[in-house]
């Protein structure tokens, strides 16, 4: 997946480099808004937690930060590097998202 900036924006990332960490926020639009607990990783062997104890992306306010480091930038096409939680899992992969400056490529 690709962020494609808008031109708009284009100056704003000018100084951007191959390897930076970057945060990035996103909207997690598939979310759902009125779960308030789930059983984490979705296993109803887990006891129900409250999602902000959880990585659930169902959440009253569905927005994500994620560290993810450059790994290709083409212009305003810019390729994030996967971010490893402790968990190991990537974290910008579970649901399509759009940064605030730009878009969602697929």
């Amino acid at each position: 997946m690709r962020l494609v900036f808008d031109p708009g924006v284009a100056e704003g990332i000018c100084d951007l480099a191959v390897g930076a960490d970057v945060l990035v926020l996103t909207w997690l639009h598939r979310a759902r808004r009125d779960v308030l607990a789930v059983h984490p990783r979705d296993d109803p062997r887990n006891p129900e937690t409250g999602v902000f104890s959880t990585r659930s992306q169902d959440r009253p306010n569905p927005i994500g930060l994620h560290r993810v480091s450059v790994a290709t930038i083409d212009g305003l096409r810019v390729l994030p590097g996967i971010s490893k939680p402790s968990t190991g899992r990537p974290s910008w992969m579970s649901s399509r998202w759009s940064p605030v400056a730009g878009k969602a490529a697929g």
